[in-house]
């Protein structure tokens, strides 16, 4: 497979991943369960652009013009370097032939990017202790995690199809 092909296999990967857990997403909130606010990712992103990383509350800072764009873009893209991160370690030889598991604990794996960075750095403390339900968010965002990736695997096998 030359560069290019698994470059655009990996963006794929990312965009498919990251669309499984958006389908994920939508389901909870057609069940009245709380998710993801992108406008908040894209406010902590935005205020990263004029030199403020970490907030006491980031619902509390001041919103940034476009922010839920902003945010989508995040989310998207992390999803999109996540699945680049993935395989850079399992190979591109995974892509032909998908493993179930590899995917699931890589996916597990990524939580550890929101608990010890995101989530400190957005004033709800390491692993959401600072909030009203630490445990609660700490398992909504291990299921996500998951769920992402259950994505990778299952976008890896619709991109099988096409080789």
């Amino acid at each position: 497979m030359n560069t290019v092909e698994l470059l655009f296999q990996i963006l794929c990967l990312g965009v498919g991943a990251t669309l499984i857990i958006d389908m994920w997403l939508l389901l909870l909130k057609k069940l009245n369960q709380p998710t993801l606010n992108f406008a908040l990712l894209g406010r902590w992103v935005g205020w990263m652009f004029r030199g403020k990383f970490i907030h006491a509350s980031i619902a509390q800072s001041p919103a940034i013009r476009r922010e839920y764009a902003l945010g989508w873009l995040a989310h998207y893209s992390v999803g999109i370097l996540f699945a680049f991160s993935f395989v850079l370690m399992v190979g591109d030889a995974w892509l032909r032939q998908p493993q179930f598991s590899s995917a699931l604990i890589f996916g597990v794996i990524t939580v550890l990017i929101p608990f010890f960075i995101m989530q400190p750095a957005m004033g709800a403390g390491i692993a959401s202790a600072k909030t009203a339900q630490p445990l609660q968010n700490c398992l909504r965002s291990l299921i996500n995690h998951a769920i992402f990736g259950c994505g990778l695997y299952l976008s890896a096998q619709v991109l099988a199809l096409f080789q």
